[in-house]
């Protein structure tokens, strides 16, 4: 998928929502697992409820991969069903790679080629040649991990390199990147202030933000400080939408929940325009 095409998705629907499928089998609703593939019927149950609502799904691959080979295949069928049934919506491998070379570009064709994924999360403290390779896949998007949610970000990533925060220095570097206008950037929520300078640096760049919701991060600051003419844009909500409910009505409610900040979204852009 082209940003040209997630723009246009995220100005029909009004809304710039990533949902995030954390499926976590101790915390779905206990009447699905007596089926055949507990973890797909949940996701399917929410991509049903939810499709109209968001323009992207962002599945952490570590929610699948702690079942082994059924939770690859649970993950397998969730993005088949999502590309055959809702080629529209933009998909994120929450994946969290980083490594060099060919190894880079196996993780890529995993991900992009086999899987299906329009991008995925890379860490990028091994640099230039860890990224690139993901960037060499046409249409497809590297998100770099820039400025995290986490408490643990302080350790490294606001620290001064040369007299600029390192997490400066990522954004600068990368953009000397081959191919850096396939980039996005991660830069969690409760980082709102630090989204003006973040600004100056990709000032037109899309930002994967996570933490609005249950980590105490403020849609509206987020896109006070970090919305573009382009919309520039993706605010990730994940155990918020899909853990509303563990009973039966568990889609009913995430569909609640997402059209809640969807509301928000398009009373948002429509202050932009």
């Amino acid at each position: 998928m082209t940003t040209k095409e997630l723009v246009a998705q995220i100005r029909k629907k009004k809304s710039f929502l990533c949902i995030g499928l954390d499926t976590d089998v101790d915390k779905i609703p206990q009447h699905l697992l007596e089926e055949e593939d507990p973890i797909f019927s949940f996701n399917k149950a929410i991509i049903d409820a939810t499709h109209h609502l968001c323009v992207a799904y962002k599945p952490n691959i570590a929610f699948y991969e702690a079942y082994g080979i059924k939770g690859w295949k649970a993950l397998e069928k969730t993005m088949k069903y999502l590309n055959d049934n809702h080629p529209e919506i933009f998909t994120i491998a929450d994946a969290k790679r980083g490594d060099i070379g060919n190894t880079s570009t196996r993780y890529a064709k995993a991900f992009f080629e086999h899987m299906g994924f329009d991008s995925i999360t890379i860490a990028p403290y091994m640099g230039k040649d860890s990224v690139e390779p993901f960037l060499a896949f046409h249409d497809k998007h590297t998100i770099l991990l820039a400025l995290t949610s986490n408490e643990g970000a302080y350790d490294f990533q606001t620290k001064l390199v040369e007299g600029k925060e390192l997490y400066k220095q990522v954004l600068a570097t990368s953009k000397t990147y081959k191919n850096s206008e396939n980039l996005m950037y991660v830069v969690g929520a409760t980082k709102a202030s630090f989204l003006t300078g973040i600004r100056e640096i990709v000032p037109e760049s899309f930002l994967l933000v996570p933490g609005v919701g249950a980590q105490g991060g403020s849609l509206e600051e987020v896109c006070h400080y970090g919305m573009t003419k382009n919309i520039g844009l993706l605010v990730n909500s994940s155990r918020g939408i899909i853990y509303a409910s563990n009973k039966k009505d568990f889609a009913e409610a995430a569909a609640e929940k997402a059209e809640e900040l969807q509301n928000q979204m398009a009373q948002e852009l429509q202050k932009t325009n």
